[in-house]
């Protein structure tokens, strides 16, 4: 089941977020998510849409949409990866918004093939000012 995020998910999310970026991103300093944790838990979740992946009361994954079409963060459990909780996240999404926008580290291979394999198509490059790293800029529309 997909729902809104409630407050006492918050910190499952989070954990969420900190061990998925660990293991994803593991080219960047593990201090640079420690020091963005707090930016993410108190201003980025709560300025977000954010929809939790929920099954026997758990939480196996999630995603934030951002002003209304940045997909700031998509992350599921480790140990739930490959059932389709991404895809129906993304499918969720795709059902509440005309066009979607994120940013995807071109060191992480396999999150580029599963945007790509959703509809998304790359609308460019960049350097990530924060870590150094090139991203690509994906862009889905209806």
């Amino acid at each position: 089941m997909i729902r809104n995020l409630k407050q006492e998910d918050l910190t499952k999310v989070m954990t969420i977020w900190t061990k998925g970026n660990f293991a994803s991103h593991d080219f960047i300093e593990k201090d640079y998510w420690l020091e963005n944790f707090n930016k993410v838990k108190n201003y980025y979740i709560p300025n977000s849409d954010t929809y939790v992946y929920v099954e026997k009361e758990e939480v196996k994954g999630f995603v934030s949409v951002f002003q209304n079409n940045y997909i700031g963060a998509l992350y599921v459990k480790q140990q739930e990866q490959r059932k389709g909780i991404g895809r129906k996240l993304i499918n969720y999404c795709k059902e509440k918004y005309e066009n979607l926008e994120l940013k995807v580290y071109d060191k992480n291979g396999n999150a580029i093939a599963f945007y790509m394999a959703m509809g998304f198509k790359n609308a460019g490059v960049q350097i990530d000012s924060n870590t150094g790293e090139k991203e690509y800029i994906m862009q889905w529309k209806k």
